[in-house]
């Protein structure tokens, strides 16, 4: 068995073992990552000797943890990480370099549009029609865009929303509310196959594929981290969110909306946003818990988006491309017989 795991932010670490009855034998633990003293490599293959193959991710780090002399110093990795490593080799992962990447950027389409092409777009990179793509989303109207489990009446002013002529939809994944300003956010969608976070937790999924965009971030000049479970943040506060959904067709939907700029006050007056929200962020105010990447850069959005793009290009060789008619026809009918519908908007009143 080999397995791999390219910690976000951090370094690579590489597994291979035998599986003999059930058991893990022979593990050969190695990667780029720093390790003291050298004598806690062989504590970290002696914990994992003879572990249960069908050992998951928890007691496989546990093992390791358990079997560290007390004076060892990992960094760039942890026993979580060759434990993710372990379970990717026990699967079928792929890593991102398997993959011809497609870099998606068109025109704008309506709120329901967006959201009805995430779900075509992720069901064909799941059943193999569809290259892995990364879509950048444009906006010529303003929406808020709540979770799949959000309650419509918990989480927007219907008054505030009808002041600012923003519309209300709900996307498939879950998580938070996102006020979506046309022409003031930056978003975008990863459309994978499962076998790219195989192995993984949901908490280790969403770090390594935004590990990407933080790369992207700091290029120009932002100190970007992820912060668990789904934000992107910087020294200045919070950028934005992440929300993912896995579907039954074999791919992960995962998007990300960043805030370009941002009007705090006409925020809190569209969102409901309670005490208990941020009771756990160290904040006096929600209107203090987004920094936009304008006032971090100086940037127009266009070419924060274009350098992202660069990014992603340079990581994994990605190519442009576009919606084709078909997924375009299939989306229009989607967003129509779904996300237009009352039935899907007040699913949770």
């Amino acid at each position: 068995m080999h397995g791999e795991y390219k910690v976000p932010g951090g370094k690579l670490v590489i597994v291979d073992f035998d599986v003999v009855d059930g058991v893990i034998r022979n593990p050969r633990v190695a990667g780029d990552f720093f390790l003291e003293p050298d004598e806690a490599l062989g504590d970290i293959n002696a914990a994992l000797d003879g572990l249960a193959a069908a050992s998951d991710a928890k007691q496989i780090a546990a093992a390791i943890t358990a079997g560290l002399r007390a004076e060892a110093v990992m960094l760039g990795f942890s026993a979580e990480a060759v434990a993710v490593a372990v379970r990717r080799a026990m699967t079928d992962a792929t890593s991102w370099a398997d993959y011809e990447w497609e870099i998606v950027h068109d025109s704008a389409v309506p709120p329901r549009l967006h959201l009805a092409l995430d779900e075509v777009l992720a069901t064909r990179v799941g059943d193999g029609r569809r290259k892995p793509t990364l879509r950048f989303w444009e906006w010529n109207e303003s929406a808020v865009v709540i979770g799949s489990f959000q309650s419509v009446k918990n989480e927007v002013d219907p008054e505030g929303a009808e002041k600012y002529g923003f519309d209300v939809v709900r996307r498939i994944s879950g998580g938070g509310a996102m006020m979506m300003e046309k022409d003031n956010v930056v978003t975008y969608s990863l459309y994978v196959p499962a076998e790219l976070v195989q192995g993984m937790s949901f908490a280790d999924s969403y770090a390594y594929l935004d590990d990407w965009v933080l790369q992207g971030l700091r290029a120009i000049g932002i100190e970007a981290t992820y912060q668990p479970l789904n934000d992107i943040a910087s020294p200045a506060g919070k950028i934005g969110g992440a929300a993912q959904k896995r579907l039954g067709a074999g791919s992960v939907l995962h998007h990300v909306t960043m805030a370009y700029d941002l009007d705090n006050e006409k925020m809190l007056e569209v969102l409901r946003i309670g005490r208990e929200k941020i009771s756990d962020k160290g904040i006096a105010s929600a209107a203090k818990r987004v920094d936009p990447l304008r006032s971090q850069t100086g940037m127009e959005r266009a070419e924060i988006i274009d350098a992202l793009k660069q990014t992603f290009m340079g990581l994994y060789g990605a190519t442009p491309g576009s919606v084709t008619a078909d997924e375009m026809a299939e989306a229009e009918a989607l967003a129509e017989s779904k996300f237009s519908t009352s039935e899907w908007l007040y699913r949770v009143p």
